[in-house]
């Protein structure tokens, strides 16, 4: 596992953004305990970055492409990127593998297919505590970094 402390992962010195960069979250309802403490993360980042941004809501992961997408073709001349944040935690069935497919496809597809990039800060775990691991725990926080890889994304290609 990679020590977040020691990366360069939370920097954003030397990123320069468009004055109109707008980036769009797609999360869930599901786990919103969780998906609280992503979003907050993301908008902590974006809000220190002075970028506006809008929240978009889907019942769970297995939405969040048709989400992106959606938005992306009703507003396809402001978006600078999208940011997912979701859940999936592991139950007692096959449900969780399915949806991370899903999930993760539609996310590469999105990326594929769209001119802007489409963050992936959705968590496929397997206990709360991995969740609070990766929300501000000893493997850092994951809606801050989903935020900070969306900067660097819009920097990299305005």
């Amino acid at each position: 596992m990679a020590d977040v402390q020691s990366s360069n992962l939370y920097s954003t010195t030397g990123i320069q953004l468009p004055k109109d960069a707008f980036v769009v979250i797609v999360r869930t309802e599901w786990n919103a305990n969780i998906i609280d403490k992503l979003e907050e993360g993301c908008r902590n980042v974006l809000e220190a970055n002075n970028i506006e941004y809008k929240i978009i809501t889907v019942p769970g992961a297995f939405e969040i492409p048709f989400g992106v997408k959606a938005y992306w073709d009703k507003h396809p001349d402001k978006v600078s990127a999208f940011i997912t944040l979701g859940c999936v935690l592991r139950g007692d069935t096959p449900h969780f593998d399915y949806v991370c497919k899903a999930v993760t496809d539609g996310v590469v597809q999105l990326n594929l297919s769209l001119p802007v990039p489409v963050i992936f800060g959705v968590l496929t775990i397997d206990t709360q505590e991995q969740a609070d691991e990766r929300t501000g725990g000893k493997h850092g926080h994951k809606g801050e970094e989903a935020a900070i890889t969306a900067l660097k994304m819009i920097n990299l290609f305005s």
